[in-house]
């Protein structure tokens, strides 16, 4: 196995609380977010031919955008090719396993992508805070992570994680139109009410996970969101990036063979380039 290194870049969330780039534009957000589209769609259209697979793992405060940037993400791409998983607490068969058993038994096939909205990281957020874990036990995590990541990496799966930050205005903001829209309201839930509650915990265990977690082979990207349109673009550019690294994304080569027989076959007789 490849060695666990640990990025020392000073990853907290008052590290990146000053700065909120926006996309205010109507006509600029729809024009990058359809390349952007365009261009994850060829991504994953490499990823299926060279049957490549990737582990995409959404976290970041409730109300913060994963759910819409996950829409954005899947809305071009080829069903067959992704599945989403909405990761909510582990049921009563789940709970007398290992918290990694049912990440394991989610792991994509050759040729696809799995995307987690929330994760594993659990462990050491809401199951440390609320103290469904106990110490020992989400202590060790970092390791237990850190190393399933690991395995996956050395099993040539791509391990991209993205943290959804926003501010806690912005978040009451958020959590205000929820209220205040009936078609919408059933997303605000007493989970969240109890995590914004407990919000300078949340902080500690979000610094404590990136200095923990943060490695070389699989380190975080911090999206900023507190503006929608910016942070859905951004996490399409992210993608599209972090998934390209070393992967031919150009086209597979045409079977010219069967071009010349579809001709034929269907009457087509006019000369294009291959």
């Amino acid at each position: 196995m490849s060695e666990i290194v640990k990025l020392e870049r000073g990853l907290t969330i008052a590290s990146f609380t000053k700065t909120h780039p926006a996309l205010d534009d109507t006509k600029s957000y729809r024009q990058a977010l359809k390349y952007w589209q365009n261009e994850l769609l060829h991504v994953q259209q490499a990823y299926y031919h060279q049957k490549r697979r990737a582990v995409i793992v959404f976290e970041g405060w409730d109300a913060a955008g994963k759910g819409g940037a996950i829409r954005r993400i899947t809305e071009k791409l080829d069903p067959r090719g992704y599945q989403v998983y909405p990761i909510s607490a582990p049921g009563i068969e789940e709970q007398s396993k290992h918290y990694l058993y049912r990440f394991f038994n989610k792991l994509p096939a050759a040729g696809s992508l799995a995307i987690f909205d929330r994760s594993y990281y659990g462990r050491v957020l809401v199951e440390r805070i609320e103290g469904f874990a106990s110490n020992p036990q989400w202590q060790r995590a970092y390791q237990e992570i850190n190393e399933f990541e690991r395995l996956l990496c050395d099993d040539d799966v791509k391990v991209i994680k993205l943290f959804l930050h926003i501010s806690a205005d912005e978040q009451l903001k958020r959590f205000s139109e929820r209220l205040d829209n009936p078609f919408k309201r059933w997303k605000l839930t007493e989970e969240d009410l109890r995590n914004r509650a407990k919000r300078e915990d949340y902080i500690t265990a979000y610094d404590d996970m990136f200095a923990q977690t943060d490695t070389q082979a699989a380190p975080w990207h911090i999206i900023l969101a507190e503006h929608k349109w910016y942070a859905r673009v951004k996490v399409l550019e992210t993608l599209v990036t972090e998934l390209s690294q070393g992967v031919d994304i150009t086209p597979p080569p045409v079977d010219t063979t069967l071009v010349e027989r579809a001709k034929q076959q269907l009457g087509i007789n006019r000369e294009k380039p291959i």
